[in-house]
């Protein structure tokens, strides 16, 4: 939707893709759907939700075996972001390089967007 032709929406770090690749496989999920919705101490929050089949307007990467959708109300919110997956000793999970994020919160959870130019 919000796309440039030859430009995926978003990418994957090869971590990220392999885990990805991991949890779709462990329970036979046709993807990961990522979003935004409003929420939390900077205005709004990613989501992540397993899926069995895309919706017609969802934005599909695929990239070495993993499968995000991208909800149709995100795409412009997520485009040229990274997904990343990190390990440390005291959590793992998905870590988001969104150029479009102005602030996020202390918890890394909560984001606000760049306001578009001329809005």
């Amino acid at each position: 939707m919000f796309g440039i032709p030859g430009k995926q929406a978003v990418t994957m770090t090869p971590k990220a893709a392999a885990q990805i690749a991991r949890l779709m496989a462990k329970d036979g999920h046709a993807g990961l759907r990522i979003g935004v919705k409003k929420g939390g101490c900077a205005g709004m929050e990613y989501t992540m939700e397993y899926v069995d089949a895309p919706d017609a307007n969802d934005e599909v990467v695929e990239q070495d075996g993993a499968r995000i959708l991208i909800a149709p109300m995100a795409q412009m919110f997520l485009f040229g972001t990274e997904i990343d997956y990190e390990v440390s000793l005291l959590e793992s999970g998905f870590k988001f390089n969104n150029p479009n994020v102005a602030e996020a919160c202390g918890c890394g959870e909560s984001i606000s967007f760049k306001e578009a130019p001329g809005t």
